[in-house]
């Protein structure tokens, strides 16, 4: 079967338009059709439907689709291998986390990362969806739970609590609570229990909604919860790693607390050799230590 037309054929299953596959292959529309043809004739059998918007795959097609897929990622592990067979660190690393992991804590210290090693193209996915990274839908993830996939290296690396926070402004204007009791007089900003979270923190506000609070605020993530409490607008839960980054937050009710939330980093077997890989685990370890350190001393003074 000839590689030039499955990789044609794979551009306009994904655009789903002639026009569209030819503008990112650059090549007419003609010659995308003349290819497409060809394929087809070759296999004896019918790849799309034509219609006014587009093209859709036949079932034959879909088949073929999702073989010339499974070849794409081979070729993109097999590429992703050779170029971290030289000593350099370089091309792109695709990172996926939380939402609010990535926006709160990983996104502000990269400019350390970029300024060690400035070849280095990260893609940050932020989503509370596990991605599939045996299937390299990406190429590392730092979760709040233990991945379960086959093939990953895992490393833990700490622990996160949920806690409650609030603003100076907040507590001046409103008053700060002194037992759980007095939550029934406050906003309180959290995820919803029912939408993709750690476990751990939706067991944490669904003791405080049994404080009989009066006004809530949910997002769907952290990153949200934050800015609500920044702006003045509750009690927020929050994960304790934001009272680093955020200094004039202050913390309410010390005694109500998450249990601990494992945090880990993960990434395919077969990448175990990658330099961008390596570069990105031990930045992110160092920075945990760092982190670990200015805790401690936090604690001690």
């Amino acid at each position: 079967m000839d590689w030039d037309k499955l990789r044609i054929f794979h551009a306009v299953a994904d655009a789903g338009s002639l026009t569209h596959a030819g503008d990112t292959l650059h090549l007419s529309q003609s010659a995308v059709s003349r290819q497409i043809r060809a394929l087809e004739e070759s296999l004896n059998t019918t790849l799309f439907h034509r219609h006014a918007r587009g093209l859709i795959l036949t079932e034959q097609g879909e088949l073929l689709f999702d073989a010339t897929s499974a070849m794409n990622k081979r070729l993109d592990t097999a590429s992703a291998r050779i170029r971290d067979s030289e000593e350099e660190v370089f091309g792109e690393l695709r990172v996926t986390t939380t939402t609010g992991f990535g926006t709160i804590w990983l996104a502000p210290r990269l400019p350390k990362l970029y300024e060690k090693y400035p070849d280095l193209n990260i893609d940050l996915m932020l989503e509370e969806r596990v991605l599939d990274l045996p299937m390299r839908e990406a190429d590392v993830a730092i979760r709040m739970k233990e991945p379960s996939q086959a093939d990953l290296i895992r490393r833990r690396l700490m622990t996160v609590r949920m806690r409650l926070y609030a603003t100076p402004d907040y507590l001046a204007a409103k008053g700060t609570p002194m037992r759980p009791e007095d939550l029934a007089d406050h906003r309180l900003i959290c995820q919803n229990t029912t939408s993709a979270q750690v476990s751990a923190g939706a067991r944490l506000v669904q003791e405080l909604l049994t404080y009989n609070v009066s006004s809530t605020l949910t997002v769907n993530n952290y990153y949200g919860v934050l800015q609500a409490v920044l702006n003045d607008l509750g009690i927020g839960v929050l994960p304790d790693y934001v009272s680093e980054d955020v200094p004039n937050l202050v913390r309410v009710l010390p005694e109500l607390e998450s249990a601990e939330v494992p945090v880990f980093l993960a990434f395919p077997e077969e990448l175990r050799h990658s330099k961008r890989i390596g570069a990105f685990r031990d930045f992110v370890t160092e920075e945990i230590v760092a982190h670990r350190k200015r805790q401690k001393a936090d604690a001690e003074a």
